[in-house]
């Protein structure tokens, strides 16, 4: 690492000071952080919420520091009282990433990761949420028997690869409770509550029909918390769908909780979860992207809205598991896709270990092909989205395979014991609006799988750098998931908060990462740790050539 000049460490100095009084001004509002209130100030160092950092946007890349100064070293950007000619003042950078790019890794698939051995999953086993609960793997899935009666099912696993069927003992199928059978699970999908009673630690929605009765009480109780498209007059009289809560102790027994949530037109997989670093329940919703009736023209002589609508993913929140707004549109079909294309479905999740990582695999459904294809979306906070570069991970298997129609993902992306990503779906062996009757037409549960957990890299194609901004280390160690090149190398600083290297962990102090290093110990010859005590910030300083960084775990 090059030695910097006096005039420029004047410089940064001159704008770090500058950034500081801007800080002390930094917005904050009150959070619950371990189930206590406190004002969260925003700024350096980042908390980290776990023990790992994947590059899914640049939030924990810095920009760097400029800044234009005189003949002495001293800061003049933008100064009115510097009286300098065209040419007398230069232009300084430090820390400025350069020459890396964040890219999503494809994903290979793997079918039928639950063959199906009993009679009442013969025709098909289709997937709702995978949760690893400790050292449990836990699938809640629907399965049907050859007649065509569909149940909900619940399978259990070790490692996340081999899958056991618990004899529950809850649901008589010719003549045996011996299954693994649920008595009914309407969520759409599960979650854990690390904040409820035991009663309650297992949630979920659903959306379900209500009475023209419930709902013209609703809309006399809560008039903002409905919207006029989820009254289907076209489907049934009594057709109106309104979101509702689902609990369980064990995840085996349901109820379903006798409030309305809201009422919203969220049809199919709607995901409800808790976010523990907002303290607020969240469900990510089915809406949809479409313009409002010009109330001149009567209604009905046009097309009804979800004939010119576009389906997209909503949100809504709430304090308590109960009273929800309507949701809010946060991510729609952008331009850069095909006018043929939608969000289907929303896959909401986190990156395992990283809590504060939140990610979304949606399924693209193309009308023009009737196929899908996964996409990867990532979020700070879960209400503004990004796509990550790269395109699709995973696209509709080959013609006749058990996804060769369509595919829809589903929570959650888990970490198995041997450190792949695995993702679920529903395959499917026909597209999407294929008629239903076909004997072959129901899922089959796949897998995306990145193995060693490599499913987005901060990449360099030559050589690159950047500084992280400083972070709270949750550990004294400093492992890395990252492949190099033959001639490639990677090489890690740590520094203090003012940018100084830590004694005996400056870059040239790092021995060189190289080749396929999967949970790699990063050391230098000052020592296998970082060098601050615990509760100190650190800042970590990246030269890569010809790399990839898939995530920094600390231990």
């Amino acid at each position: 690492m090059p030695t910097r000049s006096d005039a420029t460490r004047m410089a940064i100095a001159v704008f770090m000071l500058g950034n500081a009084a801007t800080h002390a001004q930094a917005p904050t509002n009150v959070v619950p952080v371990d189930n206590v209130i406190r004002e969260q100030v925003t700024g350096e160092p980042y908390r980290m919420y776990g023990p790992r950092i994947v590059f899914t946007d640049w939030r924990y890349v810095a920009p760097g520091v400029f800044n234009w100064v005189d003949d002495q070293g001293r800061g003049v950007a933008a100064s009115k009282e510097a009286k300098l000619g065209d040419w007398a003042a230069r232009f300084m950078t430090t820390d400025v990433p350069r020459g890396i790019r964040i890219a999503v890794q494809p994903a290979q698939r793997r079918g039928d990761i639950i063959p199906k051995e009993r009679p009442w999953e013969v025709r098909s086993i289709g997937v709702k949420t995978l949760i690893k609960d400790g050292d449990v793997y836990k699938l809640w899935a629907s399965c049907v028997d050859a007649t065509g009666q569909s149940n909900a099912c619940y399978f259990e696993s070790d490692d996340g690869q081999r899958w056991s069927r618990p004899a529950l003992g809850l649901v008589e199928y010719e003549g045996s409770t011996a299954n693994n059978l649920l008595p009914a699970c309407p969520a759409e999908s599960v979650f854990l509550d690390p904040s409820a009673s035991p009663e309650q630690r297992y949630k979920g929605v659903a959306v379900l029909p209500i009475s023209r009765e419930k709902f013209a009480e609703f809309k006399r109780r809560r008039p903002r918390d409905w919207e006029p498209r989820a009254d289907r007059r076209d489907v049934g009289p009594d057709h109106i769908y309104a979101f509702h809560g689902c609990v369980s102790a064990d995840g085996h027994r349901w109820s379903v909780l006798p409030d309305i949530f809201n009422v919203e037109h969220a049809d199919t997989q709607n995901i409800g979860t808790y976010d523990p670093i907002a303290g607020k329940y969240v469900i990510f919703s089915r809406t949809w992207l479409v313009g409002d009736r010009d109330p001149r023209v009567d209604e009905g002589t046009g097309q009804v809205w979800y004939a010119v609508g576009r389906r997209s993913i909503g949100r809504t929140e709430s304090a308590t598991f109960g009273n929800f707004p309507v949701s809010e549109l946060i991510v729609a079909p952008p331009p850069e896709m095909p006018p043929s294309e939608v969000l289907y479905t929303n896959c909401y999740t986190t990156i395992p270990k990283a809590p504060d990582l939140r990610l979304m695999f949606p399924s693209i459904w193309s009308t023009e092909s009737d196929a899908t294809r996964l996409m990867i979306a990532a979020s700070p906070d879960g209400k503004v989205w990004n796509w990550v570069p790269g395109g699709t991970v995973l696209d509709t298997g080959e013609f006749q395979t058990f996804d060769g129609g369509c595919l829809f993902a589903s929570p959650n992306l888990t970490e198995t014991a041997n450190g792949d990503f695995v993702l679920p779906y529903s395959g499917y062996r026909f597209p999407h609006k294929y008629p239903r009757g076909h004997e072959d037409f129901p899922p089959n549960i796949g897998y995306a799988i990145w193995p060693k957990g490599r499913m987005i890299a901060l990449e360099a194609l030559q050589r690159g750098s950047f500084a992280m901004v400083a972070v709270v280390p949750p550990g004294p160690r400093l492992r890395i998931n990252a492949t190099t090149r033959r001639g490639g190398s990677i090489r890690v600083e740590a520094c203090n908060l003012q940018r100084q290297p830590l004694p005996g962990r400056a870059m040239a102090d790092c021995r060189p990462i190289i080749g396929d290093q999967f949970n790699a110990a990063v050391t230098w010859s000052g020592g296998g740790d970082l060098g601050v005590s615990p509760g100190e910030a650190v800042v970590l300083r990246f030269e890569l050539d010809q790399a990839k960084i898939f995530a920094l775990d600390f231990e």
